[in-house]
């Protein structure tokens, strides 16, 4: 009975390293290099992607044949415009995340000084929670949807260009 007890007592604690891991990430500098990680992974596999997708154009451009002159052209570029109009949305739903989260947190301790109650709070809060959220995600895929259409048209002058200019 004791060692159950005792076992109970001891699972309960938690450990020298949870308390290193709380301490460690409630440091705003461990945030802002977590931060410049992944980044700098989004940035790496980008430019790997384009150097791909620039070397598959390449060998491309240069077995077509008069029929297909544009096509690799077009596929090249809707690629291209669909990897940075998904970085611009990581990029902006970064940057949208803390104001979001700036602007609901206000909104509730206004809501919270004008007297409403506890359950109408709660309910207030989840009804601010969605309209926010979705708000938020209608901008981000907006403005990724135009990043990716401005990408794609000017990658698609620019190859078939280069193109031109090759031959």
């Amino acid at each position: 009975m004791e060692n159950q007890e005792d076992e109970a007592s001891t699972t309960q604690q938690p450990s020298s390293t949870y308390y290193l891991f709380l301490t460690i990430m409630s440091k705003r500098r461990t945030w802002v290099c977590l931060f410049v990680l992944v980044y700098a992974i989004l940035l790496s596999t980008s430019w790997n992607f384009l150097k791909s997708v620039l070397s598959w154009y390449k060998e491309q451009s240069q077995v077509t044949t008069a029929a297909s002159y544009g096509w690799p052209a077009l596929y090249a570029s809707v690629l291209l415009g669909a990897v940075f109009g998904f970085l611009s949305m990581v990029a902006a739903l970064a940057v949208a995340v803390p104001a979001t989260l700036v602007i609901w947190i206000t909104v509730l301790v206004l809501l919270t000084f004008f007297g409403k109650p506890r359950r109408a709070l709660v309910i207030e809060g989840r009804k601010i929670t969605r309209e926010i959220v979705g708000c938020v995600l209608k901008i981000l895929l907006k403005e990724g949807n135009v990043v990716a259409a401005v990408c794609a048209v000017l990658g698609y002058f620019a190859l078939v260009r280069r193109n031109y200019e090759g031959n």
